[in-house]
Parts: C-alpha cells; sequence; structure tokens
C-alpha cells in the first residue's frame, strides 16, 4: 500500500525533527520545511495527503500558507499544530478550511491517533466528475451545475456530497459523516453538518429529481428519481 504523504511546515527544527522521526516510524513519509513560502514551493512538488502547519512563522505564516493550499487544492488534509489557542485564531483555522487545529504542547501519539482517525475514515475516490439525477458534480473544483448554472461549494459541502453520492439510496450515519469531516462528533460540528446540509439543499433545490432524506439522530439519504 502507498504510504500517507505529509507535509511538515514549522520554524521548531529541533521539535519538528522529533516529530518527524515519530511520523517515519508509524510509517509516514515525511517531508519538512522550515517557512511557509518554503512549503509552498514544496507543496506542488511533494503533492502530500495531509499539511501540518504551524501559525507563527517568518516569510509566510501558517494562516498565509493555508490560504494558497486551499485556492489550489480542496481535498488535502490540513492540520495546525500551533501555541496560538485563542478563539479568534481557531475560527480563522477553520475559516480557511483547516480540518483540525491541535494546541501546542501535545501528545505525539493523539496527533497519531487523529491522523489514523482520518485516514482510516476517507472513504474511496469517486470519479471527479459525476451526473446525480440532473446535477454534474465536480470534487474536484468542488462545484455543482443544474441546468448549465454552475454553483460552488465549500470544502466540506462537497466532501458530504461526496459521501451521500458515495451511497445513493443508502443510509449514511451522522457519525461517519462528522468523522470524515470535522474529524470527530462534537455536538458543534453536528450542528454545523445540519446547517451545511441545509445549505445542499437549496443549491440542489433547482434538481427537483435529488432530495436529501433526512432519518432523525441516524443520518441522511441520497434519493435521485429519475423521471423518464
Amino acid at each position: 500500500m502507498e504510504k500517507i504523504r505529509i507535509l511538515l511546515v514549522d520554524d521548531d527544527r529541533q521539535n519538528s525533527e522529533f516529530l518527524r522521526k515519530f511520523l517515519e516510524v508509524e510509517g509516514y513519509e515525511v517531508s519538512y520545511a522550515e517557512n511557509g513560502r518554503k512549503g509552498w514551493e514544496m507543496f506542488s512538488a511533494i503533492r502530500p495527503d495531509l499539511v501540518l502547519l504551524d501559525v507563527n512563522m517568518p516569510v509566510m505564516n501558517g494562516f498565509e500558507l493555508a490560504r494558497l493550499i486551499r485556492e489550489r487544492d480542496h481535498d488535502v488534509l490540513i492540520f495546525f499544530l500551533t501555541d496560538r489557542t485563542e478563539k479568534a485564531d481557531r475560527l480563522k483555522g477553520f475559516d480557511l478550511k483547516g480540518n483540525d487545529y491541535i494546541p501546542k504542547p501535545f501528545y505525539p501519539e493523539e496527533l497519531i491517533a487523529k491522523i489514523k482517525e482520518r485516514f482510516e475514515h476517507r472513504q474511496p475516490t469517486l470519479p471527479s466528475r459525476i451526473t446525480i439525477g440532473q446535477t454534474v458534480f465536480d470534487s474536484n473544483l468542488s462545484t455543482i451545475e443544474i441546468d448549465g448554472v454552475v454553483q460552488h461549494l465549500s470544502a466540506r459541502q462537497s466532501e458530504i456530497l461526496a459521501l451521500l453520492a458515495q451511497y445513493i439510496g443508502q443510509t449514511v450515519e451522522r457519525d461517519i459523516i462528522l468523522q470524515s469531516v470535522w474529524g470527530n462528533d462534537s455536538y458543534a460540528n453536528s450542528l454545523a453538518l445540519n446547517v451545511q446540509i441545509s445549505y445542499l439543499r437549496k443549491m440542489l433545490e433547482a434538481d427537483t429529481s435529488i432530495s436529501i432524506v433526512s432519518l432523525k439522530k441516524r443520518g441522511y439519504i441520497m434519493e435521485v428519481n429519475i423521471v423518464r
């Protein structure tokens, strides 16, 4: 099986080398960059599955790098590893579509558990462009197109839609969606899932062949009815 590629970007070289060795022992392929600019240069060459980002770095900070990464790649996982733990910083990290925000100091075992959880729950990859009912969904671009009208999805909306599309006509459990998209099933994330489902329904309402059915306290089913 191909190794999971990790890009670690942090200006604390000593701690980064320790973390790098720890990750490599666990079987991950790890590349290291000492600042955001170098991390950006390496990102295109490495095409990592996961980026571990410090926030406070010279040349280019972690938030700036995360913004550039998300403009290019909606799917790569981003974990912020930082001592900036104020509410405003955490919210900014998630606003930049970070998948997790881990305060320093942390136990390496905690990080390993989070990484394993993320990749363990990742679903088989759909073709990047599929048709659902009368809707064309492009997961690479995070767009849907209905009757020639293109709408852009957020990274999380795209992930949720991909999960539902993977199992059309079947129940997708709430906890599976929460673990796959947010990394945990906290109450706050559960509320956020409700909101994102509402947004998706609104965006898909022009396609009357599609419906997202809620199963109370269980999950969702995407139903597709093609009128012939």
